[in-house]
This record gives C-alpha cells, structure tokens and sequence, in this order.
C-alpha cells in the first residue's frame, strides 16, 4: 500500500486567540478524494489554509508526500503540488478567460512539469474553449468554477484542494462539479474538499470526515456515515430519509 499524499498530524490552528482546529489529524491517499462535511463556522475552510499555508498551525504538522511543510510559505507549498480553488472562485473578472489560465505558468510561479497545458485544459473543459476570449466576469457561475479549477491545474499539483466548490451553483451545475471531480480522480489527481452539500459529497468522496467544532466527530466511507443517523442530524442536519 503506497504512503499517504497528504498527512495531517494533531494540527491546532488559531486567528488570533480563537482557537479554531483543536488537534486534527488525518491523511489522504494518492488519486483519492476526501470530503470535510460540517456546518457554518465548524472550521472547514480553516483547514484548507493551514494545508496550504495561509493560515499555518500554532501545533502540529501538515506533510505532503513525506515532507514536512512546517514554516513554509503559501507560494512554495503551492509549487510543491498542492493547488487551490478558493471558496467563492475569485477568478480575475478583468482579465480573459486565457489570461486566468495562464496565470500559474509565469516564471514567477515556477510552474510544474505535466500533462496539464493550455490546450489539455479546453479539452477537458469545451465551455471554456468557447469563451477563450470573454473575460472573468462574463462568465456564468458554472463557467467561472470550471474556469478555477482549470486555472489550479495548470499548476500540474498531484492535490487540489477545493473549497464550497458547489457554493451558488443550480442542481444542474452542482452535478457537473461532481463529475468534474471524478474526472479529476480518474486523471490520478487527489482531491481534498470542503462541502457543505452532503449529496454531493456522499456520490463523489472515497472517504469523509464530519468536523464540529474544531474536531473531527466522524470519519468513514459514505456508506459508514449514511448509517449514523446521530450524526447526520446532530452535525450535518439532514436525516437519514434524505441522504
């Protein structure tokens, strides 16, 4: 069995003296995707910038592919592998959609070798060939996400960390990022996500963890949650009738 990609080790994370992650751990596997559930404020969004640097822990340690990233800033754990698609998109509604895509080669990111390029991304993504031209901000919500995510994987990362990437979107589009991460799975890549629609994340993770608090209450497969009535009520607030 191959190491984990990515290892969380009993992280505690702070803004200020709010005492957000209290001892986390967890790891995720190469070409797998992990879901963090839970509500509003439980620290979900916390956890992907201490994974990527933006908001280091006080305690603990994050490892990717064995090494330790303690101390490392945000622009050097991103070329280490590890991409971002932010809560909310923020693609750069004044430049054009090639422009955005092209943001992670500069030789200011020092961009990774792989078999992610300009034209493997309009082939992954046909809408954003047809909008090659548009800018950012005339793009549809659905558009914009598939916009963010081609703009992380012309970083070439072996994890891309995806953040309410449902958030905004219809039923339609929300099945269309679902298929999109599986599609990412089927490429190799490991996908961490932070989600707020539990159907969405039951139909694509290989694994989920329910964070309440700053703690991890539950972690299993989707199967294993859908037969814990206590905690899809208690910390997800659907019942088991509705999964």
């Amino acid at each position: 069995m191959s190491d984990p990609l990515l290892q969380v080790e009993d992280v505690h994370t702070y803004y200020g003296d709010s005492y957000v992650l209290q001892g986390l751990s967890m790891k995720l596997d190469p070409g797998r995707i992990v879901a963090i559930l839970g509500r509003n404020g439980m620290g979900k969004t916390t956890l992907i910038r201490t994974v990527s640097g933006l908001t280091p822990p006080r305690r603990g340690d994050v490892r990717f592919q064995g090494r330790s990233l303690a101390g490392r800033p945000a622009y050097s754990i991103a070329q280490a592998g590890i991409a971002l698609v932010p809560q909310g998109r923020r693609v750069y509604r004044s430049l054009t959609v090639r422009e955005n895509l092209q943001l992670p080669t500069s030789s200011l990111a020092r961009p990774r070798k792989g078999r992610w390029n300009l034209e493997a991304i309009l082939n992954e993504f046909p809408q954003l060939a047809e909008r090659i031209g548009h800018f950012g901000g005339e793009l549809s919500g659905g558009e914009q996400q598939m916009l963010a995510v081609g703009r992380a994987l012309m970083a070439n990362p072996s994890l891309v960390l995806m953040d309410e990437p449902s958030e905004g979107l219809s039923p339609r589009l929300v099945l269309q990022v679902g298929e999109m991460m599986k599609r990412l799975r089927e490429h190799g890549l490991a996908v961490l996500l932070v989600e707020q629609n539990l159907a969405l994340a039951m139909s694509v993770a290989d694994y989920l963890y329910v964070l309440a608090s700053g703690r991890f209450v539950f972690e299993g497969t989707p199967e294993q949650l859908s037969r814990e009535p206590a905690v899809l009520d208690e910390h997800l607030g659907v019942s088991r009738r509705r999964i």
